[in-house]
């Protein structure tokens, strides 16, 4: 145990940048990044070469239903002087020998990918480095270098084409070593975190710095002073002590780590005598454990000495007994490797070529949803030439951004003062708000509300019983709050589609949200209201004010800062408000001073104007939707569809095998599986991939791998940067239309922000604003997240109107 605390330490050392250097234990990246999942195929060569002697084979992969490997090899010797001599000759006769093998096989014609086991220490790069460029020129036919891999991640990945819990390979023989698969946020020498990596420990040094001293015998320093390389690999020699069962056990312990989890300690031994495989079971916390079964291959390539009895099947039967007492928690079985050197070096460049193949076809597919500046810019001219259709009289009904009239002229100035109630009203619940004002040296806003349901059968009945509903609701709060009979201004959030003629007035034009009360629509709201009101006959409302919630984002916020023109609401739906000049709103009359434009940007592409930068999978969510063709840009940005089209991509993915190793769950298929809470989740900042697989999980799909995660992960990105980057344009077309209304050449100006996917997801408001900054650079741009625009905001923008009703009358 103690040994194992130690050797972890030197891993630690290892993987972290700062301490590598000193370390003893390298742990190497090996830039392999996946291991097999059966469907690997194809023909492929492999050079194998780590002695006085070296072999070339073809290995053909086959995966139509049955999983099969068939290999011709030929080994070459070295001579010599060839070993001794320069590298250009030892590369040359290596290249003569693969000239040799590939006309013998009759391959000379093809373009095959070639694996290199190259057992000798390398510092990788990149996967396909380190020879390639030594030999390739000597060649009179082409080969494809993919992969240079250690013996030891051969070992791994040969036993991973049979096992696919394979992750860990160990050699045991004249030398030692061991490599696993590491996640990637642990890899400090690596500057990515997704996903994990093969790394090779390179233990064999371990003890070189003197951390085996104490240990150490009299006959492991005679040998150690004896050897080649004194005070070097001393773990390798002192392999035929207790110590590399110990070491072992150390790889296991760090690959578990929650002692209060209890799993059955198990081992099954397979193969003649030390060649072996270790499955550990599943943990939870460890840095390394990531809710998979591990597996450990152990290569033993010494030779039975003499008798049919072999001393060395005590070797790993040992071993198997100090794992299982050293780390009981795991479960642990064997599995024998079989020529992990060749076929592994197939393995590897099998694995990189599949991942190569199916990275491109991914990447063709989400090039699709990436948009360029220049598309960007497109997308900012034309919303900017829609608002501009849509303030003109003539163009307005054809327009698809109707940039309705909000009749509020004013913002908060700082002197609103007084007892104000609220009416939230945009489903099924609704509040009634008390927001008190005061105006002075500071302000001050003290807000109480109570939430109420509507019945089923409410919703569905006539419109005297839904408002008669609403005033028995407001009615009962007046009591709540000790104010009976009380006669106060009122601010109504209508979160329905309203046609407006002035402040205090709201045409319904269609229930929507599973409303259907009768003798509604094409009726003002404020009427019905007061009629409520009357039939009650217990209290009054002064004044009545029809409220957009993004409108009432704009003047929460704007109390706050008056600089705050702008109102944004990127959530569930999308939309935003501007203060226009009253010469640009031909609909109303009037020339002078600014009144707020409700933009109503979500139907913005609804003539077309955005097919083509639409894909595939925005017309699959637009078909599927209530109401297709409809809302076209609101359905690319908005948190009520970011998750159908990561669904769809997903399912795209899958039924192309690049996904989920192309098995179709049932709940991938299952509309409004994805949510664009999930979406958020797992954007987060090193957000671990186990986290990532907990998600997919809880959403059914069980079959995922680590692989699977880092997929997902990459579409939620694609799709979200995607919807930030388009919200970013819209928002640089308002911005610039307003900097250019007043003739500025700089805009200072602050948007009041509100809506559950700019709030919580991590990276949506950094894009956007990046977006606008580089699309409209002539505009600074402050950001403001509003804090209950649809309450607060509905009485501040009555408390206005209020106002401003109040000053015309004196």
């Amino acid at each position: 145990m103690d040994v194992s605390i130690r050797f972890r330490r030197e891993m630690d050392k290892g993987l972290c940048r700062d301490t590598n250097p000193t370390a003893a234990v390298k742990m190497l990246p090996t830039f392999v990044r996946s291991t097999p999942d059966g469907t690997e195929q194809g023909e492929f060569l492999a050079l194998d070469l780590g002695g006085s002697n070296f072999r070339v084979l073809l290995v053909k992969v086959m995966a139509n239903g049955e999983q099969k490997v068939e290999m011709e090899s030929q080994i070459y010797a070295v001579p010599e002087h060839i070993m001794r001599g320069s590298g250009t000759e030892l590369f040359d006769h290596i290249a003569d020998c693969l000239a040799h093998f590939v006309d013998k096989m009759g391959i000379k014609d093809k373009k095959l990918p070639l694996g290199f086991t190259f057992s000798f220490p390398c510092q990788q790069t990149k996967l396909d480095e380190v020879i390639a460029p030594e030999y390739k020129s000597h060649l009179d036919f082409d080969i494809d270098i993919v992969a240079v891999v250690n013996d030891t991640v051969g070992t791994m990945m040969t036993c991973g084409y049979d096992d696919q819990h394979c992750e860990i390979g160990l050699i045991v023989g004249t030398g030692t070593n061991a490599c696993y698969m590491e996640q990637m946020r642990n890899i400090d020498l690596m500057d990515s975190d997704d996903g994990r990596m093969c790394v090779n420990t390179e233990w064999g040094a371990f003890g070189d710095d003197g951390a085996l001293d104490d240990l150490r015998t009299d006959f492991d320093q005679d040998l150690d002073a004896g050897s080649l390389n004194p005070g070097k690999q001393v773990l390798w020699l002192a392999f035929e002590t207790s110590t590399v069962r110990l070491t072992v056990n150390c790889l296991l312990l760090d690959l578990s780590v929650n002692p209060s989890a209890s799993y059955p300690g198990s081992c099954r031994v397979t193969g003649s005598w030390s060649e072996c495989q270790l499955t550990l079971g599943e943990r939870q916390g460890t840095p390394w454990a990531d809710h998979c079964h591990r597996a450990c291959r152990d290569r033993q390539t010494l030779t039975p000495m003499g008798n049919s009895e072999s001393p060395f099947p005590r070797f790993s039967r040992r071993l198997n007994k100090m794992v299982r007492r050293l780390v009981p928690d795991c479960d642990v079985r064997f599995l024998q490797s079989q020529d992990g050197s060749g076929k592994g070096a197939a393995m590897v460049t099998a694995v990189a070529y599949r991942l190569a193949a199916q990275h491109a076809e991914r990447q063709h597919i989400l090039d699709t949803l990436r948009l360029s500046r220049a598309q960007l810019l497109e997308v900012k001219e034309r919303i900017r030439k829609e608002m501009v259709r849509g303030l003109s009289r003539q163009t307005h009904k054809q327009a698809s951004v109707k940039m309705l009239p909000s009749y509020v002229r004013s913002t908060p100035d700082g002197t609103e003062h007084g007892d104000f109630l609220a009416l939230d009203l945009g489903g099924s619940s609704f509040r009634v708000l008390l927001v008190r004002l005061r105006s002075g040296k500071r302000q001050i806003v003290d807000m109480h509300h109570k939430i109420y349901s509507i019945p089923q059968e409410t919703m569905q009945g006539t419109g005297e019983e839904l408002f008669s509903h609403i005033v028995h609701c407001i009615g009962d709060f007046l009591e709540y709050m000790g104010m009976r009979g009380a006669s106060l201004p009122l601010g109504f959030t209508f979160s329905f589609p309203c046609h407006q003629s002035k402040l205090d007035q709201g045409i319904l034009l269609k229930w929507t949200k599973g409303f259907k009360a009768s003798g509604c629509e094409g009726q003002d709201v404020v009427t019905l209201l007061k009629d409520a009101v009357h039939r009650r006959r217990e209290f009054d409302l002064k004044f009545v004010a029809v409220v957009n919630d993004t409108v009432g984002t704009m003047m929460t916020c704007g109390y706050e800062d008056p600089k705050c023109e702008v109102g944004l609401i990127v959530g569930t739906g999308t939309n935003i408000c501007y203060m226009e000049e009253m010469q640009n709103i031909e609909l109303v009359e009037g020339d002078t001073g600014r009144m707020c434009v409700n933009v109503e940007w979500g139907a913005f592409g609804d003539n077309g104007e955005l097919d083509d930068f639409c894909t595939q999978f925005d017309h699959i969510v637009d078909d599927c939707s209530n109401n297709p063709g409809k809302q076209r840009y609101e359905k690319m940005i908005s948190g009520m569809y970011l998750g159908e089209i990561v669904r769809n991509v997903l399912m795209d993915f899958t039924a192309k095998g690049l996904l989920f190793r192309g098995k179709m769950s049932e709940r991938l298929k299952t509309r409004g599986i994805f949510e664009t809470k999930f979406l958020s989740q797992i954007e987060r900042d090193r957000l671990a991939m186990r986290q990532v697989r907990s998600i997919l999980q809880h959403l059914g799909l069980t079959g995922s791998t680590c692989d699977d995660s880092v997929l997902v992960k990459e579409v939620c990105t694609v799709v979200a940067r995607r919807a930030a980057q388009l919200c970013g344009a819209g928002l640089a077309a308002v911005v610039d239309k307003i900097r250019e209304n007043r003739n500025l050449n700089r805009l200072s100006i602050t948007v009041g922000v509100d809506g559950t996917l700019y709030k919580t997801h991590p990276h949506f408001s950094s894009i956007m604003q990046e977006t606008l900054q580089d699309l409209a650079p002539q505009c600074q741009v402050t950001f403001h997240k509003s804090e209950d625009g649809s309450g607060k905001g509905a009485a501040l923008i009555t408390a206005v109107a209020y106002r401003v009703q109040s000053e015309g009358q004196q």
